[in-house]
Formats: structure tokens, C-alpha cells, sequence
């Protein structure tokens, strides 16, 4: 297991604060589950933007709306008939998926949500059942998942789909995993806090830009986008954090997107990063010398 560099706890906390400060959080399908007021609509809500978050950001932000301008005032309920919802999401498309997709993906969650009270009951059952009764953690997350989406899956008729992936494939799950954060982590202006899983048993969710970014800073040294991967990262993580470590998701991730996190040194389009003296392409090369600004000038 890599070991975070010293100093990175810091460096992170200062880059959050400044994506906060700017409200990236606008600029983040997450901003979709906060316009929501009741605990179904957010669920249900999260686990579309987080289906959806694959492509470009600002397409993915202009299909969750869409899709929400379709679904009405209340998600959750629109997703409890399934007829009318395949009706309200005909036409709909994102990339590969249609709006069938959609529609059996959100009806299986809604069946699953009424039949246990919330997706977060759901989700904690199939946790402990995989634990045991011991303490869930990290270990217990993959199987887990797969539990859960099994459940929404067949509720929904939706079969083996890659917008409901099957977390025993051993991908990443990002996706999955993102929407699990959103729900568990404490309320802090990004995640929402409502579902009563512990912080430490979550596992972060990894992009292009978290594994480039997780590699110049020696958080893994994996060069595959898998969940073996992701394990790695939130274990170098938990070295900072042992109770959350999955809390320096949102950082790593608008850093990675921002400086578009090149694979070796560039001073171009590493100008600005706030944790360029702990890159290893920058490390003893002068890299305080530079301007290590948190955020840069340039856009997302």
C-alpha cells in the first residue's frame, strides 16, 4: 500500500475550500439531489445524476435536467408507474442509453425504495448482510453494491446494463460508488448525509482524472482503472483519514478535471495546481518556486 506524501491533508482542505468558496458544486451533477426537499426525491435523484455522470460535464448537466423536467415536481413518485414514466422518458438519450433505461432503472429504485423505506435501508442491509454482523468496511462495499443493484435490477426488468453496472465485473463502479458517497458522507455542502453507512467503509470513486492525479501523488501505483485500484487509493487515503478518507474525493477530482493532470511534467497545464510540490514530477525540481495558486485561471 503507498503511503500519502506528508503535507497532502493540508494541501486538500485549501483546494476544497476554494472549490466551495466558487461554487463547483453548481458545476456538479450533485447540484441536482440539493434543489430537492424530500428524502425519496433526493435518492431517486441521485442515483439518476449519478447514472448519468459519464461524458462531458455540461452535457451531463443538461441531460440530468432534462430528464428531471420530464420525471415532474416528484421524482420518486413519477418513478412508481412504470407505463406513464416509460411515456414521460420516450425520446430521451444519453450517450448509448435511452430513455427505456432510464425509465426501468428508476422504477427499480423506487420499488426497492418503498418496499424497505428508503434505498439507504436497502443498501445497509445488503451491507451488513455481507459483513455478517461484523463491523462493515471497505472489504464488504463490492459485494455489497452488487447486492443492491441486483435488487434494483430485477425490480425494474432492467437486465445486465452498464448504466446499472455489475460491480463483481471488477471495473471501477465509479458511478456507484459516487452515489453512495453523495448519500453517506456527512452533510458538508457537497454530500448529504442521509444514509447510516460509516464513512470509513466507503471507497472512492475513481475517473481518469482521480488515477492520474492518485499517481503523480503516490496514492497507487496500479496503472488500471480498476476497483483493485480504487481500493488502493482510498487505503493511501485512510492514511490521512483513517474514519473518512474518501472526503478527499471532491478535491482530488475537480483538481484532476481542472489541470487536466497530465502524466508527466508540464509546466503549462500544471501551473496553478495546489498540490504541485507533492507531485512526483514535481517533487525537488522547484516547484515552490512556481505560482502554486490553489485553483487556476482557466475554467473546468
Amino acid at each position: 500500500m503507498a503511503r500519502a506524501p506528508e503535507g497532502l491533508v493540508r494541501a486538500l482542505e485549501e483546494a476544497r475550500a476554494a472549490q466551495v468558496a466558487a461554487d463547483r458544486r453548481d458545476r456538479d451533477p450533485v447540484r441536482f439531489v440539493h434543489l430537492q426537499r424530500r428524502a425519496e426525491d433526493r435518492e431517486i435523484v441521485a442515483l439518476l445524476a449519478s447514472s448519468l455522470a459519464f461524458g462531458n460535464v455540461r452535457t451531463i448537466l443538461t441531460k440530468v435536467a432534462e430528464a428531471l423536467d420530464r420525471l415532474g415536481p416528484s421524482p420518486a413518485r413519477a418513478a412508481g408507474d412504470l407505463p406513464r414514466l416509460l411515456t414521460k422518458l420516450e425520446g430521451f438519450r444519453h450517450r448509448i442509453y435511452a430513455g427505456a433505461d432510464v425509465a426501468r432503472l428508476l422504477h427499480g429504485a423506487r420499488v426497492v425504495q418503498r418496499a424497505n423505506g428508503s434505498l439507504g435501508v436497502a443498501f445497509s442491509r445488503a451491507l451488513s448482510g455481507v459483513s455478517g454482523g461484523a463491523p462493515p468496511s471497505r472489504e464488504h462495499m463490492q459485494e455489497a453494491l452488487a447486492r443492491f443493484c441486483d435488487e434494483i435490477r430485477v425490480a425494474g426488468g432492467l437486465g445486465k446494463s452498464h448504466l446499472l453496472p455489475d460491480p463483481r465485473a471488477g471495473s471501477t463502479v465509479k458511478r456507484l460508488l459516487l452515489f453512495v458517497r453523495w448519500m453517506a458522507r456527512p452533510a458538508d455542502g457537497i454530500d448529504l448525509g442521509l444514509w447510516d453507512v460509516p464513512t470509513s467503509a466507503l471507497v472512492i470513486p475513481v475517473d481518469t482524472h482521480v488515477h492520474k492525479l492518485a499517481k503523480n501523488l503516490g496514492l497507487t501505483r496500479r496503472g488500471d482503472a480498476s476497483y483493485a485500484t480504487a481500493l488502493e487509493i482510498t487505503a493511501s487515503l485512510a492514511t490521512l483519514d483513517p474514519a473518512d478518507p474518501v472526503r478527499f474525493d471532491f478535491p482530488l477530482c475537480h483538481l484532476g478535471m481542472l489541470q487536466r493532470c497530465p502524466s508527466r511534467r508540464d509546466p503549462l497545464r500544471c501551473d496553478g495546481c495546489g498540490v504541485l510540490p507533492l507531485c512526483r514530477h514535481w517533487r525537488g525540481r522547484g516547484a515552490g518556486a512556481r505560482n502554486n495558486r490553489v485553483t487556476s485561471a482557466r475554467g473546468p
